[in-house]
């Protein structure tokens, strides 16, 4: 079988210019390797007979000159795209088509990049091991034994296992860049308001984002050049000036000044993933960074208060599906009490509902101003102490995950010990930073290891700078073959 999809943008750009291939075999060569490799269950929905319709019109086409055209992507099962089904991993969703697309779909449209289908996921996104998914979780493709993350987990599997070259991941609260460090991939986390979300199945509105997967830190610089702009559909979306997030690629990094807190190398992280981020420093210091380490409150505080505000947002966005307006509808109720009970008992799962039902508890009366509003003045504290420490430091650096990808069925017992996998990601998404996973290594199992990126809102530029630099240096065989 060819092996054209593990090429970089630019190398598939130059073949496809020469004629020496065309947008159809990227798109038969996707299909063929996902039915080889179906035992990895990344997708949930594929749409064939439209990616080779579409393929056939490109391939007709003169190709223009833009590093997307053609290209096969996949999309994450909770982003909407019209007239192909969207079920968020759920029973409630298992049989909707949308009647109209995310603006996020619509943009890479306009690239012509060409749609392989929808991937597995968390249910609604909840979880981080994609272990929630009622059609079984996706597998590593570094060993199937392994989880692949959550709650991306789909869109990480599919491209790490060159399935398709890119994918679009949703992120609440690290569900793109904790499965990008547990498969060997660049994920980035855009700051809040850089991609419209309309489109996205809400989970948690305050905190979810839209971003990029990669087998390289270019690439997925030039999907989110695609993605990014102000939309009238979503109101925290922001204006701001073009610019082109590769422009600073393969520049030196002499004087950057980089802050490691001392949270992020404490017990909670294994030893492995901290020798090798101590490397990664060693080689940053050498090549003229200033590396220091310091003190940031509220880091500790990340879990107790994703779990208060992403369940108290969740409750209230999950009220929706009620049974009577779309999603799963259960047919032997008898009143309409019976019909919202039954719906939600049978639609969704023990995940969804306990996180609903903690969500509905903290919002309730009293509570919400002991819990939520309090919650909401600590992530307004955990903000201010970044932008404290971006006054002096350009970058936050740390572990992604503080272990690697572990075994498939573990911590399902204990509901509480899958937000452990998240704590070192979720304060970006409290202080609405960007936040990029760059691979850095590998365990003596030969799992992957990442480092997460992180900068002030909206300098995603300045992340790839730097992640492109360490990539370039480490120089690791990301692609399975060639370990």
């Amino acid at each position: 079988m060819s092996n054209y999809l593990n090429k970089s943008l630019k190398e598939l750009h130059e073949l496809l210019k020469t004629k020496q291939i065309t947008p159809l075999d990227l798109v038969e060569e996707s299909f063929a390797k996902i039915k080889e490799n179906n035992d990895l269950n990344a997708f949930i929905t594929l749409d064939e007979e439209n990616a080779r319709s579409e393929a056939k019109k490109l391939t007709e086409m003169e190709v223009e000159d833009d590093l997307l055209f053609g290209i096969p992507i996949a999309i994450k099962d909770n982003i909407l795209t019209k007239d192909l089904k969207t079920t968020c991993a759920s029973n409630m969703l298992k049989d909707f088509i949308p009647i109209f697309s995310a603006t996020v779909v619509d943009k890479i449209k306009k690239h012509h990049m060409i749609i392989i289908g929808k991937t597995n996921m968390d249910e609604f996104a909840m979880g981080s091991t994609s272990q929630t998914s009622c059609f079984g979780a996706p597998k590593n493709p570094w060993n199937k034994k392994k989880i692949s993350g959550g709650s991306s987990g789909g869109s990480a599997t599919c491209v790490a296992a060159g399935l398709t070259p890119l994918a679009l991941g949703s992120d609440t609260g690290g569900s793109i860049r904790q499965p990008a460090s547990y498969t060997g991939l660049v994920g980035m986390k855009p700051s809040y308001g850089r991609v419209s979300r309309y489109g996205l199945v809400a989970f948690a509105s305050s905190l979810d984002q839209i971003g990029p997967f990669s087998k390289n830190v270019y690439d997925n610089a030039v999907l989110l050049n695609a993605l990014v702009g102000i939309d009238e559909h979503d109101l925290t979306s922001v204006d701001l000036p073009s610019e082109d997030f590769t422009r600073d690629i393969g520049k030196e990094i002499k004087g950057m000044k980089i802050a490691i807190p001392n949270y992020f190398t404490s017990s909670i992280v294994s030893d492995e993933i901290l020798e090798n981020l101590s490397k990664v420093e060693e080689m940053l210091v050498e090549n003229g960074a200033i590396v220091d380490h310091i003190d940031m409150k509220f880091l500790d505080k990340a879990v107790p208060l994703y779990q208060i505000i992403a369940m108290g947002e969740a409750s209230s966005n999950l009220a929706r599906f009620d049974g009577v307006r779309y999603g799963y509808s259960n047919p032997d109720s008898k009143s309409v009490d019976e019909l919202y009970e039954k719906s939600r008992a049978l639609g969704f799962g023990d995940e969804v509902k306990r996180r609903i039902m903690v969500g509905s508890y903290l919002l309730s009366g009293e509570k919400a101003t002991a819990y939520y509003n309090k919650a909401l003045q600590i992530r307004d504290d955990m903000k201010k102490e970044f932008d404290r420490v971006f006054e002096h430091y350009d970058f936050v650096l740390g572990p992604t995950t503080t272990t690697v990808a572990y075994n498939l069925g573990e911590k399902l017992n204990d509901p509480s010990q899958s937000f452990l996998d998240d704590v070192l990601v979720i304060p970006v998404n409290m202080a609405g930073l960007p936040g990029l996973n760059i691979p850095t290594g590998f365990n003596n199992e030969h799992m992957p290891i990442g480092m997460h990126i992180i900068a002030n809102r909206f300098l995603e530029a300045k992340i790839y700078h730097l992640a492109s630099f360490i990539e370039k240096k480490l120089n690791l065989p990301l692609i399975r073959g060639e370990e």
